[in-house]
């Protein structure tokens, strides 16, 4: 019995976890096409590091899918960031339509984990 309680205690703060790292996903994604883009790298790093380290928690439950989903987003996101920001000091509109869809792209994919994390749903591999 007090087994089944500590891992719905653990799923419960996974599940916490996993709120918070999409709502800091989400405002990267708006943030990067908006001003102040500094502070959307640093929660992106954050949300990042929340992730890694509290993936192992989550091996073996439903929720391990979320950590993989949330960080092969930051990693394909960050990596087109990347690719994309020189466009930004040569060209500002195409370094921002650039960004625009990046974070699109990107905003889908918090939406969607963040709703199947809701719905108590894995997420596909």
């Amino acid at each position: 019995m007090n087994e089944m309680v500590q891992f719905d205690d653990r799923m419960r703060s996974l599940k916490a976890v996993g709120h918070v790292s999409y709502l800091l996903h989400t405002v990267v994604a708006i943030g990067a096409v908006l001003p102040g883009i500094q502070a959307s790298v640093a929660l992106l790093v954050v949300a990042f590091l929340i992730d890694l380290v509290k993936k192992d928690d989550a091996v073996g439950s439903w929720q391990e899918s979320h950590f993989r989903w949330r960080i092969r987003s930051v990693l394909w996101a960050g990596g087109l960031y990347i690719v994309t920001a020189p466009l930004w000091l040569l060209f500002f509109i195409p370094g921002w339509i650039a960004w625009g869809l990046i974070s699109i792209w990107f905003l889908y994919r918090v939406i969607r984990g963040w709703i199947n994390l809701s719905n108590n749903a894995p997420m596909p591999d």
